[in-house]
């Protein structure tokens, strides 16, 4: 069943839930009010000929009452005290002799209502009791009105709640048809484009979002599917990467390896063919690394081991290690950390960030230019700025730059091309040390690196 289905049915049952309720409610109460007025109209009516008979109650005035009540749609009977009629606006029958046999003890001024049951029975009648000019109590005004008058009225406003309910019922379906419409039409949006999701089809575009939850959710899809396409031209981009980093390296190695074994091959020569064969088998090596790195990442196996280290004293070692791949390039390295900073660090990993961030900065530096590389101690954090005079990192790459698989030379250089992978590594372990790393960069002018860490 269509959700658009479902949620009409349920938006209808529950409002002909509440609807039903509401006018079983409403009708109860105004049919109650109805009678209760009506009882309340004949009982002053009552009242109102006891006042009369007080002042004067001879038998013209017994006659005058009973003539009045002859025109109306009540019937009155007056009594004495001791049950005897004094006079009577109709014959009087069966169920009205029943009434007035009724034993009555003690009698409010106002009087009281004698029969209030309008369904079951043939009339409705109140009882009020008159006294004579010495005060004492003369006898007693019977009002009767016919309950099919008051049923007759009751039905009438039956029949105006029927209505009032089918137009109602109406209007909440249309209303309803509409509001299910209004509400699956994004909900059917998202799930065609969830449905091209699953087929690999990520090239979607969802209507504008409206400013509530169903607009998150749409944005959320199409946030998702833009993502999703992102990743899947950087995986295609960073499979035929990979396959080039692995196919170029295993054809030098396998060709010289081939011509290594020719005996006439002098031992010079030989030993410049062993030599490409080792870089070109250390080249794979790397890569292999960081894929391995990669993998242990998502498989959350990446273990960070800390110890107190001095900081200058471990950047100097690293310092030493890469100045001669600077000088050879005619870039100058500068260090700038002349205070002992103890920092709690896995010495490896944290190597491995330092160096891969130093790689960057030689490989798009050109000659003479300067790198630096700067410790500024701050309020319960430590600093560490890499900042070069390179090429620069265009605007539109910088978001992307520590994802996977993001490659800003998206050339296949040998020389400066990497895998794509070192500078998420860099973040992902800069983060399991509880730092975080940050980039600015301006084309044509450098690039600088920052990581902050706690102390």
């Amino acid at each position: 069943m269509k959700i658009s289905i479902k949620l009409g049915l349920w938006f209808f049952i529950s409002i002909v839930f509440i609807e039903s309720f509401s006018m079983i409610f409403l009708h109860d109460k105004l049919v109650h009010s109805q009678v209760h007025q009506e009882l309340q109209a004949l009982q002053a009516r009552g009242n109102s000929h006891r006042a009369v008979l007080e002042i004067n109650s001879d038998s013209a005035t017994l006659h005058h009452i009973g003539l009045m009540e002859s025109q109306t749609d009540t019937e009155v009977v007056i009594t004495n005290t001791k049950g005897e009629i004094l006079v009577s606006s109709t014959k009087i029958n069966k169920n009205m002799e029943n009434l007035l046999n009724k034993r009555i003890n003690s009698l409010p001024r106002n009087g009281r209502i004698l029969q209030p049951d309008w369904q079951n029975e043939k009339y409705i009648a109140t009882v009020t009791a008159f006294n004579n000019k010495d005060g004492k109590k003369a006898g007693y005004v019977y009002m009767f009105r016919k309950t099919d008058a008051v049923q007759k009225l009751i039905s009438q406003l039956n029949k105006h709640f029927l209505l009032a309910s089918l137009l109602i019922l109406i209007f909440m379906l249309i209303t309803v048809f509409f509001l299910s419409k209004a509400l699956t039409k994004p909900l059917i949006s998202m799930k065609e484009a969830t449905k091209k999701l699953s087929k690999g089809d990520f090239s979607v575009t969802l209507p504008p979002p409206s400013k509530d939850e169903l607009g998150e959710l749409s944005q959320s899809i199409q946030t998702l599917a833009n993502d999703l396409n992102y990743l899947k031209q950087e995986r295609n981009e960073f499979l035929a990467s990979i396959s080039h980093e692995l196919r170029t390296p295993l054809t030098y190695i396998n060709g010289y390896a081939e011509i290594a074994k020719r005996k006439e091959l002098d031992e010079a020569d030989r030993f410049k063919y062993l030599e490409i064969i080792r870089e070109e088998s250390q080249r794979v090596s790397e890569l292999l690394k960081e894929l391995f790195d990669l993998a242990k990442l998502d498989q959350n196996t990446f273990s960070i081991f800390k110890e107190k280290v001095d900081l200058c004293v471990f950047l100097k070692s690293i310092y030493q290690k890469v100045l001669p791949a600077f000088k050879n390039k005619g870039v100058a390295l500068m260090l700038v950390c002349h205070q002992t900073i103890d920092l709690n660090i896995d010495p490896s990993r944290f190597e491995q960030v330092i160096l891969n961030l130093l790689d960057n900065s030689l490989k798009y530096s050109k000659e003479n230019t300067t790198t630096y590389l700067t410790v500024n101690e701050g309020n319960e954090t430590i600093e560490i700025t890499i900042k070069d005079q390179g090429i620069g990192i265009p605007q539109e790459d910088l978001p992307y730059i520590f994802d996977r698989l993001y490659r800003v030379e998206k050339s296949r250089s040998r020389v400066t091309g990497g895998f794509g992978l070192g500078l998420s590594i860099v973040k992902q372990i800069v983060e399991a040390h509880g730092g975080e790393i940050s980039v600015e960069s301006q084309v044509g002018y450098g690039t600088s690196f920052t990581i902050n860490l706690q102390q």
